[in-house]
C-alpha cells in the first residue's frame, strides 16, 4: 500500500503529492489574502519545487471547482447507510 506522500495527483500539468495539497491548505491559512509576495511563500511552504506561479494555478483551479460545486454545475455525491454502521451491506459491495 502506498503511502500518504506518494500518492499523487497532476494539477494544470504540475504532480502534486497528497502530503504537499495538506501543506497547500496549511499554507493558506497562514499565508492570507493580503500576504506580501504570497505565492513565493504558499511555494516555500510547500516544498517540492513547486513554483510561485504552480501554486497559484493550483489555487485558482481550487477556486473554479468551488464556483462549479456552488452552482450547481457539479453535483455533490450523495452518501447513504445501509447499515448501523454506515458501511457497505454484503450484497451492496458485490
Amino acid at each position: 500500500m502506498a503511502s500518504s506522500s506518494t500518492v499523487s495527483f497532476q494539477i494544470a500539468g504540475t504532480q502534486w503529492t497528497r502530503q504537499e495539497n495538506e501543506k497547500f491548505e496549511e499554507a493558506l491559512v497562514v499565508y492570507e489574502r493580503d500576504t506580501p509576495d504570497r505565492w513565493q511563500n504558499l511555494a516555500r511552504f510547500v516544498g517540492g519545487n513547486k513554483s510561485a506561479e504552480d501554486v497559484k494555478r493550483y489555487y485558482e483551479l481550487l477556486l473554479d471547482d468551488i464556483i462549479a460545486i456552488e452552482s450547481g454545475e457539479v453535483p455533490c455525491p450523495v452518501y447513504t447507510s445501509s447499515n448501523s454502521r454506515g458501511g457497505m451491506t454484503k450484497e451492496e459491495h458485490g
